[in-house]
């Protein structure tokens, strides 16, 4: 099993959760850096997966999302400067504590999270996606696991649709009939969670149903006899949706194109005099150090 974890989810969080007044020496912020180390080494403590990568955005702006629709995710407010340092500290300790970390200019981390399963799975493993992003759970397979560390809670493939309203290969097709706010992506006007869950209910992409749209009047929905001709008038918008809601499963990661293989993503042991060093450059006590001991002999002994 490869762990690949989403970490705006987890640096967000801490950021807004633990005390602001965590600072380094300096005057710094560190509480989002805090509460992502503690999260990560956390997760390496009770799972000691094998292998494992942390996937950050730093497409901010820049992604090819973007340049499909330049409004995309243009409601949200931009990092403040302290929590943008953070991120980068976020990344300098995975690699102290032994763990891969990728981030791109061009692809956010859902792609690269969608580009290493591909990879993984090619390689004959399952994989483990950390997050609570409902738009991950598309990349949820047969033996897979989507699991919202927050929560506790784990979701299997065939547990997805339950949760989430849809099949994982739906998903994408699924949010790009509905539109999804925090994304700033446009949907279906008229076409809400419930009418788009009935749909992908129906047919199994956005080409089926578009090859098939006079079935949909036999849909026990509100205003279903309507429904082909509100479909018909903004089908480019939906195929538009689409290209921003589907995660990218082959994005360039790393100094090259060439594909990243599961033994790139083998936990190393970690680097007890950087983390030291780290922890008395940010501020930090002793937990952090001692888990990394504790880490370290695991890793040894594995």
């Amino acid at each position: 099993m490869v762990y690949l974890i989403d970490a705006s989810v987890y640096v967000f969080r801490a950021w807004h959760s633990m005390p602001p007044d965590i600072a380094d020496r300096d005057g710094n912020p560190t509480q989002a850096l805090y509460g992502f180390a503690r999260f990560l080494g956390d997760l390496l403590e009770r799972r000691q997966p094998q292998y494992v990568a942390v996937l950050f955005d730093e497409s901010h702006g820049s992604c090819f999302r973007h340049r499909l629709y330049p409004p995309y995710k243009a409601n949200r407010e931009a990092a403040p400067a302290a929590l943008k340092r953070q991120f980068a500290l976020c990344r300098e300790f995975c690699r102290h504590i032994g763990v891969a970390e990728f981030a791109s200019p061009d692809y956010e981390a859902d792609d690269l999270i969608g580009t290493l399963a591909q990879h993984c799975r090619d390689d004959g493993l399952c994989v483990t996606v950390v997050s609570r992003d409902k738009d991950l759970a598309q990349l949820i397979a047969p033996g897979d696991v989507f699991w919202d560390y927050s929560d506790a809670a784990e979701y299997r493939y065939e547990e997805i649709a339950a949760r989430f309203g849809v099949r994982p290969e739906r998903m994408a097709d699924y949010q790009a009939l509905r539109g999804d706010s925090v994304d700033n992506v446009p949907g279906v006007p008229g076409v809400g969670a419930k009418t788009a869950a009935a749909l992908m209910g129906l047919f199994a992409s956005l080409d089926e149903l578009f090859e098939g749209l006079d079935a949909v009047v036999g849909l026990p929905l509100r205003g279903a006899a309507g429904l082909p001709q509100r479909l018909r008038l903004h089908r480019e918008a939906a195929y538009l949706a689409r290209s921003l809601t589907r995660i990218v499963c082959n994005a360039p990661i790393g100094a090259d194109t060439l594909r990243i293989s599961a033994a790139n993503l083998q936990r190393r042991a970690p680097d007890l005099a950087q983390v030291a060093t780290f922890c008395d450059t940010h501020g930090f006590g002793s937990m952090l150090r001692r888990q990394a001991e504790r880490l370290t002999a695991h890793t040894r002994a594995a």
